[in-house]
């Protein structure tokens, strides 16, 4: 699908991992982008003609509308080959689509999605109040998710290797998500602290650091670089 005009626009919202996703890879290539905020749960009627699945985020660059988070960084890491987030081997890349879909599927189901809902968009849609029975459930969840993220940073510098990848972006779209509402348990793993810390330092992550949802303010914490 193909559109007149050059500018680069992300449709997004602020809190949603898919979108984060794509709003750090953006930014770790430098291409300057405007972010429109779209209110996916009031069923804007562009939505389904700009991405027939009705789904969030995306991105118009260069002339395309493209759909689908990880179709989309794929896409804009070959478009935009420096800083390259891919590796070089098939065995390598491999490793590192394996962990997006970890975190875009297994995580998402297991942790972001149901505390997600249950602290952030039940409030934000007025659908109810939160089930902590099912915040329990995430929570209990992130701890197994943790630990084997731990035993992956104990030989690797980054979470699919020896160099940062779309992996440790998608990873870290997650994560950020859940720690604006102070849900992850850094204390658990030193190893993917010093990992978050280091990655949410970079410049890329400046924009995602500074948003602000109308009602919900971020844990203390959440901006601050050294945070442990």
């Amino acid at each position: 699908m193909t559109t007149n005009t050059q500018t680069t626009r992300l449709y997004h919202t602020a809190l949603s991992p898919f979108c984060r996703k794509v709003r750090l890879v953006l930014a770790e290539k430098k291409i300057e982008v405007e972010l429109v905020e779209e209110r996916y749960w009031e069923g804007p009627p562009d939505l389904k003609r700009r991405n027939p699945a009705g789904k969030l985020p995306v991105l118009r660059y260069r002339g395309n509308v493209l759909a689908e988070s990880q179709a989309i960084v794929e896409y804009l890491d070959e478009a935009v080959p420096t800083p390259p987030l891919m590796p070089q081997t098939p065995l390598e890349r491999h490793e590192v689509r394996r962990l997006c879909a970890w975190f875009d599927d297994k995580f998402h189901a297991e942790v972001t999605r149901p505390i997600m809902n249950e602290r952030v968009w039940k409030k934000i849609t007025r659908q109810g109040y939160p089930d902590s029975r099912v915040v329990k459930d995430g929570l209990r969840a992130i701890k197994e998710h943790i630990d084997y993220l731990s035993s992956l940073l104990e030989t690797r510098r980054w979470l699919a290797g020896a160099t940062l990848s779309l992996a440790d972006f998608t990873a870290a779209a997650h994560f950020s998500c859940l720690d604006y509402i102070s849900d992850v348990d850094w204390d658990r793993s030193e190893a993917l602290r010093d990992w978050y810390a280091t990655i949410k330092s970079r410049p890329a992550f400046r924009a995602v650091l500074a948003d602000q949802m109308p009602g919900i303010h971020p844990a203390p914490h959440y901006a601050e670089l050294d945070f442990g």
